[in-house]
């Protein structure tokens, strides 16, 4: 009797940021219920950042040594992810959310051409076809006919910006050789409150002021389980598969996002689901199958053949 051989850590790292992708695919569902709470605009963003932070706090006690001997290398890779996830959250406000995805998710063009000019890995084939496949099936699902989303707003521009923010996060923690997931999520989610409060006390944010102690107090019964079994092991996953993969590979992965989007805004929003969602769905599936799967497989064929 033979046993199925364990799966590789590349392999592991795929899931874990696909899962990331589709776990923000439903972050839409508690946004809506805290603006229904009254945390409203970039503060909504905020209090995702800053409740998850005091749960961990006891962990960044426990590592506090490991976070400063970590030095600038590790605050900057926190800084530089918290930037552009709160970016792309906050995009999703100050903009429709057609074109903030559309200027997010050009992020595997922008990861696979800094992995090429900085860590000098090369763009296969493999990955020019999960490209073009991912950009296929999110045209599809948003609309060819909607055109070039060139940035005309601030949300817009947060959208455009977070991509290329991300895409230099995911090549500084695939230079990194020194840091582990913990760390990383730990100062993801320090640096993530700073800037998540920082934008929501700027000039744009909306009119939206400050949320009373009360009405997030009324979130937390449902908000603290949704935390601890969702947000903050999917922040954990990112940030354990991420430095293991091509930082174009991870862009890819994210696009389970705009599937699961897709899905649960049909279940739960009565958004439209048919021919043409199906069809996104299924181009944007094979785009991470095709890195997860058919990449590997012809790398071993290559080196069989050697």
């Amino acid at each position: 009797m033979t046993t199925a051989a364990p799966m590789s850590a590349e392999n592991r790292a795929k899931f874990a940021c696909a899962y990331a992708g589709a776990v923000w695919g439903v972050f839409w569902l508690p946004l809506r219920a805290l603006n229904e709470a009254g945390i409203a605009g970039a503060w909504a963003t905020a209090v995702f950042y800053i409740i998850p932070l005091i749960i961990i706090l006891p962990i960044v006690f426990m590592r506090w040594r490991k976070l400063l001997s970590g030095g600038w290398r590790l605050h900057l890779i926190g800084m530089v992810s918290a930037l552009s996830l709160v970016l792309y959250s906050d995009a999703l406000i100050y903009t429709e959310v057609i074109r903030g995805m559309l200027l997010y998710y050009m992020t595997p063009v922008w990861s696979t051409l800094l992995a090429r000019i900085w860590l000098k890995e090369p763009i296969t084939a493999a990955r020019i076809v999960s490209i073009i496949l991912g950009f296929s099936g999110m045209l599809v699902i948003f609309g060819i006919d909607l055109g070039v989303p060139w940035p005309r707003n601030v949300g817009d521009w947060m959208g455009l910006g977070a991509g290329l923010v991300w895409a230099v996060a995911a090549v500084l923690m695939r230079k990194d050789n020194e840091a582990v997931a913990m760390d990383y999520s730990l100062v993801y989610f320090i640096w993530g409150s700073v800037a998540a409060v920082v934008i929501a006390l700027m000039s744009f944010s909306g009119g939206h002021s400050a949320p009373s102690l009360d009405a997030v107090a009324s979130t937390l019964p449902w908000l603290i389980p949704i935390l601890l079994v969702v947000i903050i092991p999917s922040a954990f996953a990112v940030f354990w598969g991420t430095p293991l993969l091509n930082p174009g590979i991870v862009g890819i992965l994210f696009m389970t996002e705009i599937s699961v989007g897709t899905i649960t805004a049909a279940i739960w929003a009565g958004e439209p689901f048919g021919l043409r969602e199906i069809s996104g769905v299924v181009l944007i599936s094979m785009a991470g199958l095709t890195e997860v799967i058919v990449a590997p497989l012809l790398r071993r064929r290559l080196l069989d053949r050697a």
